[in-house]
């Protein structure tokens, strides 16, 4: 064990008295914990998206359903799950773990990360979802071919060519489509491309928009570059872009801050100022794509300090239950978010249809005490109820599954509507 390693364990109960403190004990969300994760040397990258993963709800909650699934063979799905079932399940609400099985699991599986080097997380991160999704379509296989699915007697031919999609896909899976025009006969051609993460190109004082935008920019493809037509049967001049078709449930964008230098023969780091929203909405999609005004709340930012890919440190600043908390290894405090000209990875949760359903337990079930009700909400949250009243009233809210949690649990919500003695109960709109 590591000097950093000891000092750690030894400043675990300061650190995490004091972020109590910070928190305060009336607005500590219930049910929830803020552990730090141990540095195995170099491995903030890693403990980084780790954090950031684990404060994405939908992903958390299907790691720790797979570890409430039967015994499996150890895999660094297992291990994650083991250390998502450990802070989730822990007495103490902060504090730190040591990472450490999940790590020398990591190490052993790829060559890439058995060493003491800085890595980079976004590379960890692709790594990462890629496998766990692996590991899962393995296991549907080995269902069906045990015949546990209902499914299961399906041919060969077709099981073998048919890809299963996981929770992993239907979090973070979004659909690229490129679109080629000829400017000789006008047809457009199109090609589909899955993606659990967007690399953005970065410029110097720029937005997230704006790199999105450059993103799927026209390029015009002429010279040697120009585009066979198979409607015309030849090469011509042609227009692509690259358009988004289905909108992931997680956005997770990267930014490209490593750039490879000729003249210096490595890579550098671009530490150029990129303005990121609160809340992004994005516009480069394609005429057939579905939910296109889907809103996205950030939720998580993976900061990277230093001058290169091989060195330096990673942070993560992540958003729970309406505040931001920095986790910096096994360091957890308050944060306030900024925009900082490090930001390496950005993850979005869209801003999904809550719906509130209240039911009355009172003896008078009268509209007006309903009106009531909702006016009171409506208030409170600070948002537009959409919805017709009914009994029991369901009001529809345009607000992220993390707000509407931490305003549900919080003390004063639930203090005030004990006076109207009615009882709250959350239901997500899939």
């Amino acid at each position: 064990m590591t000097v950093r390693n000891i000092a750690s364990i030894c400043n675990m109960g300061t650190n995490a008295s004091a972020l109590e403190k910070d928190i305060g004990p009336e607005q500590f969300p219930i049910n929830e914990h803020y552990f730090g994760l141990v540095n195995f040397g170099n491995t903030c990258y890693c403990n980084s998206v780790l954090q950031a993963l684990y404060f994405c709800r939908p992903f958390r909650e299907n790691v720790l359903s797979y570890k409430a699934q039967q015994k499996k063979k150890e895999n660094l799905l297992t291990c994650l799950a083991d250390l998502f079932h450990s802070i989730a399940t822990q007495k103490k609400k902060v504090g730190v773990i040591p990472p450490k099985k999940f790590i020398s699991r990591l190490r052993k599986e790829n060559d890439l990360f058995d060493n003491y080097m800085q890595q980079d997380a976004h590379e960890f991160l692709n790594y990462l979802l890629n496998t766990i999704a692996d590991i899962l379509q393995e296991e549907k296989k080995q269902e069906k071919q045990n015949g546990k699915l209902k499914n299961g007697n399906m041919n060969e031919a077709e099981e073998n060519n048919k890809q299963e999609l996981t929770w992993v896909h239907e979090i973070f899976q979004g659909t690229l489509t490129n679109e080629t025009r000829c400017l000789n006969c006008e047809t457009v051609s199109s090609k589909d491309e899955d993606f659990l993460d967007l690399s953005v190109d970065v410029e110097q004082n720029t937005s997230i928009t704006h790199c999105l935008r450059d993103f799927s920019n026209t390029e015009t493809l002429c010279s040697e570059q120009k585009y066979y037509c198979e409607t015309c049967c030849s090469k011509q001049e042609a227009q692509k872009r690259m358009r988004v078709k289905k909108l992931p449930m997680i956005l997770a964008l990267h930014l490209k801050r490593f750039k490879y230098m000729e003249q210096l023969h490595r890579y550098t780091k671009l530490s150029y100022r990129v303005v990121f929203p609160l809340e992004l909405r994005l516009f480069n999609t394609s005429g057939d794509a579905v939910n296109l005004d889907r809103m996205y709340d950030l939720v998580a930012v993976v900061v990277h300090c230093g001058s290169g890919p091989n060195r330096g440190h990673y942070i993560t600043i992540v958003k729970s239950h309406g505040f931001w908390l920095l986790f910096d290894d096994d360091i957890v405090e308050v944060s306030m978010l900024k925009v900082m000209s490090t930001t390496f990875v950005l993850m979005y949760a869209s801003l999904l249809g809550v719906t509130i359903l209240i039911q009355n337990w009172v003896e008078t079930t009268s509209l007006q005490s309903h009106s009531l009700v909702v006016m009171f909400i409506s208030i409170l949250l600070g948002r537009k109820i959409v919805n017709k009243i009914i009994s029991p009233v369901v009001c529809a809210l345009s607000v992220s599954e993390g707000f509407f949690y931490f305003i549900a649990r919080s003390n004063v919500f639930n203090t005030r509507l004990k006076e109207f003695n009615f009882e709250c109960f959350l239901y997500l709109k899939k």
